[in-house]
């Protein structure tokens, strides 16, 4: 009996070492997985803002927060079973459905430009003019974030998958949650910060301490142009990470490949020469690369939007 119970003991043992060098793996991958996909989540954290700039301040947190609801649903429901499904089942559609994300987000960037230089912005007012009830224009604004949050959520989703090697099925699925998980959280703790930076300088402000004060003006100050900025490097995320799908799409396809090759060599000769800050000179300049594809991309997608806009509104007048 005693030398059952010390099988039946070490047994255990063995069980709990397997399962800590689980958690272990699954921790490790997952860390892996999060640094691979760490310019996504910056670009991710700048263009949110965009989505509650000039909304009242007692409703920024709300929304944030049912964003991140919603962006924790596209990873955690939609995305990261499609992701081992697909892997599984049909790899060979992963690369084309980033691609057709990527071509969505060089759209959405593209309109964003061509409205800002032709001063038109129809679209914003056909919204206001639409829509009446605050709590609908709100629903419709956490809507247009979730849906380009799910373009991101994916590349972040395929990145983390095509990082992690090595891991059972379940594992594998343990390990994307968590990288769901902490990016969604920490994007979105990011926003709700940047957000409130004015309501914490008016807090500042109104404190005794002289050096708190001249702070917290700082801050109220500085909020406005810095949420401006944001929302401008908001749109330009949206250009640099759809070309860059589509150029990394198109090199995993071996499709026009000059293309992506080009806009490597080009960021690799600058950086080069620079000689300083190297790193960055080259993620710079592959940006701008990337940009310029987006907006190849998004341009004629715009002009087929807009003309299909034109005429749905045309059309009962004519009928």
């Amino acid at each position: 009996m005693p030398s059952g119970l010390i099988a039946l003991l070490d047994d255990v043992a063995t069980i709990a070492k397997l399962a800590a060098a689980s958690v272990d793996d699954v921790s490790l991958a997952a860390g892996k997985a999060g640094t691979k996909a760490a310019g996504l989540v910056i670009d991710d954290t700048a263009v949110t803002p965009r989505f509650v700039t000039g909304l009242t301040p007692d409703r920024e947190l709300p929304i944030i927060a049912k964003i991140t609801v919603g962006s924790l649903r596209n990873k955690l429901v939609i995305l990261l079973p499609a992701a081992l499904i697909l892997s599984a089942f049909a790899p060979w559609l992963i690369i084309p459905l980033l691609m057709i994300g990527g071509s969505y987000l060089a759209f959405e960037g593209t309109e964003k430009i061509i409205e800002k230089l032709a001063h038109d912005h129809h679209h914003e007012k056909d919204l206001l003019s639409a829509v009446r009830d605050p709590q609908e224009l709100e629903k419709l604004q956490v809507a247009g974030a979730i849906r380009t949050d799910f373009i991101l959520s994916a590349e972040i989703m395929a990145i983390s998958l095509a990082t992690i090697e090595g891991l059972s099925f379940w594992m594998t699925a343990a390990a994307l949650a968590v990288v769901a998980v902490a990016i969604t959280l920490a994007v979105y703790g990011a926003v709700a910060l940047i957000v409130k930076l004015d309501d914490i300088g008016l807090h500042m402000a109104e404190r005794d301490s002289g050096s708190a004060q001249a702070v917290g003006r700082a801050l109220i100050r500085g909020v406005p142009p810095l949420l401006a900025a944001i929302s401008a490097i908001g749109t330009a995320a949206m250009l640099w990470v759809g070309g860059g799908i589509i150029l990394h799409g198109l090199e995993e396809l071996h499709l026009f490949t000059e293309l992506p090759h080009l806009v490597e060599t080009i960021a690799e000769s600058t950086a080069a020469w620079v000689g300083d800050v190297t790193g960055f000179i080259e993620w710079l300049v592959g940006a701008i690369g990337a940009s310029i594809v987006g907006i190849i991309v998004g341009t004629p997608i715009v002009a087929v939007v807009h003309l299909w806009s034109r005429r749905k509104k045309t059309a009962p007048a004519t009928a």
